[in-house]
């Protein structure tokens, strides 16, 4: 087996059935190529690294350390729980670490495909591919880095402004080849071994979201841009340990990462004009829906919980260093 070798880390939540089949699928995709899965179980406290650990080990898979099964100890959130799986001691020397989600399914050839691009194109950093649902329509996972205007744009949702400020706009259209974008999601995330560490893995003070967009920012900051490669390809449900689609507004958690992104990679001033920009959008929106079409999903109090995470004190940075961790354990 030739190639650089890919540690897949699946994090788990209260889904130990569902981690199971992205871990099936993952297997299968990583044959033919140097790697290691890694379940690891994000303190569920509800059986679900028994669960996982039994599993794996009644269908062979923990057999010459094809794959891990990890607890975290704590939940700390997305990118706690992926840190403490990729400081994991392993048997062979990493090249790339690829993030999944539980509900995520790789295809048969996705691995390898995404494999060969970094192995081929050193200068990327990081790496994000095609995600569709299990209805095969096509899910947006490639933006633009959210800015002020960019905040105005997405919340007042109003044809002359996204005309205006096309440029801004925080998805991206559709690539259709290989090429360059600011950040993909964190549902199928592959990041060269060396970026992390050069700047570190997910900084821990995001709970859930954000976070891979900083770590993007981070890496095209220090020279390693993010691309996108349509040609590989995964099935991800969505929303399976959050809950995400049943929700009116965000939780709390969600606000707290926009704020702490706004302020650790651009400043507090910054990070007010993003919070005006944000609540004049919603203002747009909503005085649209008074004078024109009714506008039954308008975010009520989500203009009041950007405000008051506007007003909250700052959060320290807590970037995880894979190589001072390892040395430490």
């Amino acid at each position: 087996m030739t190639g650089g070798a890919v540690h897949v880390v699946i994090l788990n939540w209260r889904s130990a059935e569902m981690t199971l089949k992205s871990a099936e699928a993952a297997l299968a995709a990583l044959q033919g190529l140097l790697g290691t899965v890694s379940l690891i179980d994000n303190d569920s406290g509800d059986g679900s690294y028994e669960t996982m650990q039994a599993h794996a080990e009644s269908h062979g898979w923990l057999e010459g350390g094809r794959l891990k099964v990890l607890q975290s100890g704590w939940n700390g959130g997305f990118g706690a729980g992926n840190n403490a799986a990729i400081a994991a001691r392993l048997a062979e020397p990493v090249d790339y670490v690829l993030v999944l989600n539980s509900d995520a399914f790789a295809a048969r050839d996705m691995i390898r495909k995404m494999r060969d691009y970094m192995d081929a194109n050193p200068h990327v950093g990081l790496l994000g591919c095609s995600v569709t649902g299990e209805d095969g329509h096509h899910h947006n996972t490639h933006f633009r880095f959210p800015t002020i205007a960019g905040e105005l744009e997405d919340t007042a949702r109003t044809g002359p402004i996204t005309k205006l400020l096309s440029g801004s706009v925080i998805t991206m259209p559709k690539p259709e080849r290989a090429q360059a974008v600011d950040w993909v999601v964190g549902a199928s995330l592959m990041i060269r071994f060396d970026v992390l560490k050069a700047i570190g893995g997910f900084d821990e003070s995001y709970f859930l979201y954000y976070e891979e967009t900083d770590l993007c920012l981070r890496a095209a900051r220090a020279g390693w841009p993010t691309h996108y490669l349509p040609d590989a390809r995964i099935v991800h449900i969505g929303s399976v340990s959050t809950g995400m689609k049943e929700w009116s507004l965000p939780p709390d958690y969600w606000f707290a990462s926009r704020e702490h992104y706004y302020r650790t990679n651009h400043g507090r001033l910054y990070a007010l004009g993003a919070a005006a920009a944000h609540i004049a959008g919603l203002g747009i929106r909503r005085l649209r829906s008074l004078f024109g079409r009714p506008d039954p999903e308008f975010p009520r109090g989500q203009a009041r919980a950007v405000l008051r995470h506007a007003l909250t004190p700052a959060r320290p940075r807590k970037i995880f260093r894979p190589e001072t961790h390892r040395e430490q354990a």
